[in-house]
């Protein structure tokens, strides 16, 4: 399934507006640029995209339909969401899988830290919003949490479920990068903004099931923060950046929860 990774660099065509960026404020000037879409560290072809799409589809249906009835059951759902998509990249692209995820630097964690911040403040506007107009369904990811081994297995699960997430979120993103400049024959820069807005309305429409089909809470609410966790990865072309962000973000709003639980259980 690797082939379009031997194709000479010389001979993969140059997509429309290759070497453009956008301004400092959006991305480093470090000269890396968004990974496979124009044949670097590797090529992909047009079936070998759809299938990388396919995939995360196919682990999302492994979150979704198999049984979680407590923490500990949910980490295979979990595991399998995220490891689905990874392993078919893999096939896929061989070593150049870890394209997605750079070294973690001291400026990197400052990043993800900055992006959790602006991801809650952005959350809670937008929530607040919502909730005024339209009412809004609760998140019951906390619910029936019961004793340390659960809560454990929850904060594990839930941290390798939010990579998952942000896998479910970039890899279409790259996938519709290469059909929209080479396909479509949009510059780069374009095509990187029609895919940022594309894949939060994606990454929306993915949590209609959880807010009991809230389409202004899934659309307004949660697309608002997968643009800004987005804006993570377009920043820094490392996946495990926007993943901190949102690890982050989910986290400081699930403990609060999580420890009036744990007092409620303990009177």
């Amino acid at each position: 399934m690797t082939g379009a990774a031997d194709t000479p660099e010389a001979s993969r065509p140059v997509p429309a507006g290759a070497g453009q960026r956008f301004g400092p404020l959006l991305e480093r000037r470090d000269g890396v640029d968004f990974p496979y879409y124009n044949g670097v560290p590797v090529g992909l072809t047009s079936m070998q995209w759809l299938l990388a799409w396919l995939s995360v589809v196919a682990g999302f249906a492994a979150l979704v339909l198999l049984p979680q009835p407590n923490a500990v059951v949910a980490l295979l759902p979990r595991v399998l969401f995220t490891a689905i998509p990874l392993i078919v990249l893999a096939i896929l692209t061989g070593p150049h899988w870890r394209a997605l995820f750079r070294r973690v630097s001291g400026r990197d964690v400052v990043t993800m830290i900055g992006f959790a911040g602006l991801n809650l403040v952005v959350s809670v506007a937008l929530g607040l919003l919502v909730r005024s107009v339209f009412g809004v369904a609760e998140n019951k990811v906390t619910d029936n949490i019961d004793g340390v081994v659960e809560t454990i297995a929850f904060y594990a699960g839930t941290g390798i479920q939010l990579v998952g997430e942000e896998l479910f979120t970039i890899m279409p993103l790259l996938a519709l990068l290469f059909f929209l400049t080479a396909k479509a024959g949009l510059s780069r820069n374009a095509a990187a903004l029609a895919a940022w807005l594309i894949t939060a309305a994606w990454f929306a429409a993915a949590h209609l099931p959880t807010y009991d089909w809230n389409f202004a809470q899934a659309f307004i609410v949660i697309g608002g923060a997968r643009l800004v966790l987005t804006l993570a990865y377009i920043r820094t072309k490392n996946l495990w950046v926007c993943a901190g962000a949102h690890i982050i973000n989910d986290w400081v709003l699930f403990t609060p929860t999580v420890l009036a639980g744990a007092a409620l259980a303990a009177i």
